[in-house]
């Protein structure tokens, strides 16, 4: 077969395909609420519990990850995508809000894959000076799926109705699954891949954090304080990616009175500005090792506070008048939550065996979810008393704390003797 140069990046496109049509699935009931909840006579309490089951069940990220690292990454998360697909089309036959909590359950134990799977695939494919710009494109999914949904449910709400937006959306998961049957092999497997870019992989691994052999160890991975180091931030950090994911078009429909269209023209613009700061993380930490001389740990810490310090700008979005002004803020959140969150996901990549990075990724994104659906649910039992202005102001707060979590716990690894499974003190 031919060699495909620089085919790690192809790889990382094609997960980056995947990650969008996950972020698209998860989003559609988000901008289809207005419509869907007028039709079947759901409050936005009763919304925030079909929220919290999605964000409940996608908590079983560890599980995802373990069978990931089990069963291979090409089998397991061609498992997982058929899954969702399928579960996001049966939305189209849901009746009520608890039918419909049921089935986002189901989705979100599903899609709680796309994360591990991205990173076991940047660990496998890149040396670590690659690795914050390799999981940076592939989380630009997350972005450009949540961007894509406004325009396309809205249309397709507009065109048929919002049962259809469900199928349609759910099918293209399916397509996406025979692309990656067909096009994904592990590195050591792909027929395409170069004998001197499989060299230049290797040279580029880090030596002590090579799988052993063995199965990941959940117990193994809580006692480290390098898990808690990532873990913690993205508990308060990741309340600002929900927010923008599920609460924006009833935001922007009930307090900035914009309409379907309206909300298809201006709800995708902060997932736009995100797809911007997916790149600038992974940037910024390159750059920091390169002309400041920074390690890459250091330099991922410095990123992450970048990122913390800008999303003190959404603590304004209430308190300006003009809706316009109120979406750059929001764009700006974006923009800062996407150079944050890439740069400490990355991270489990940094610290963790290749055995265990997916199992390991998996357990932080079930802290990461779990922040998520606290802060949800408590925007769904306060906002009609509160609003949401001081959810916006807690939104930054929270970030510049995980900043000083990650500096605080996280230990670089650089051989075994360092292994903080052994110095966790």
């Amino acid at each position: 077969m031919p060699k495909i140069k620089a085919l790690r990046w192809w790889m990382i496109g094609l997960i980056m395909l995947g990650s969008v049509i996950n972020y698209l699935t998860r989003s559609t009931l988000a901008v289809a609420a207005p419509t869907l909840l007028q039709e079947l006579h759901i409050s936005a309490k009763e919304y925030s519990w079909m929220v919290g089951a999605f964000q409940g069940a996608i908590m079983a990220q560890p599980l995802c990850g373990y069978v990931l690292d089990v069963l291979g990454l090409k089998m397991g998360f061609a498992i997982f995508a058929v899954t969702w697909s399928l579960v996001n089309m049966a939305h189209s036959l849901a009746g009520s809000w608890q039918a419909l909590a049921w089935l986002r359950g189901a989705l979100g134990f599903a899609e709680g894959s796309a994360n591990p799977a991205g990173m076991k695939a940047t660990s496998e494919w890149f040396p670590a000076k690659e690795r914050g710009l390799a999981g940076g494109i592939y989380n630009i999914g997350a972005s450009v799926g949540s961007m894509l949904a406004p325009p396309l449910v809205a249309w397709a709400i507009l065109a048929y109705n919002w049962r259809a937006a469900f199928v349609i959306t759910g099918a293209l998961g399916l397509v996406w699954v025979a692309l990656w049957l067909f096009l994904y092999q592990p590195p050591d497997r792909h027929p395409a891949l170069s004998s001197e870019e499989k060299a230049y992989i290797a040279a580029g691994q880090e030596k002590h954090l090579q799988s052993d052999g063995s199965r990941p160890s959940l117990g193994k991975i809580l006692v480290q304080r390098n898990f808690w180091g990532i873990a913690l931030p993205r508990f308060l950090a990741d309340p600002t990616w929900g927010t923008l994911s599920f609460w924006l078009p009833l935001y922007l429909s009930t307090v900035r009175h914009m309409d379907l269209k309206h909300i298809a023209m201006f709800a995708w613009l902060p997932f736009l500005a995100a797809d911007f700061g997916c790149v600038f993380g992974g940037l910024v930490a390159m750059r920091l090792q390169k002309m400041a001389g920074l390690s890459l740990i250091n330099a991922r810490r410095c990123a992450f506070t970048l990122g913390a310090v800008l999303m003190l700008g959404v603590g304004f979005v209430g308190f300006v008048e003009s809706p316009y002004a109120a979406i750059a803020l929001l764009s700006l959140a974006g923009f800062a939550h996407q150079t944050l969150s890439v740069t400490v996901i990355t991270m489990a990549s940094d610290l963790f065996r290749k055995n265990e990075v997916a199992t390991a990724a998996g357990m932080a994104g079930t802290f990461g979810n779990a922040g998520l659906l606290i802060f949800s649910l408590m925007i769904g039992g306060l906002v009609a008393t509160v609003g949401y202005t001081p959810f916006f102001i807690c939104l930054g707060l929270l970030d510049l704390l995980g900043a000083a979590v990650l500096w605080t716990l996280v230990r670089e690894r650089r051989a075994e003797g360092l292994d903080d499974a052994k110095g966790a003190s």
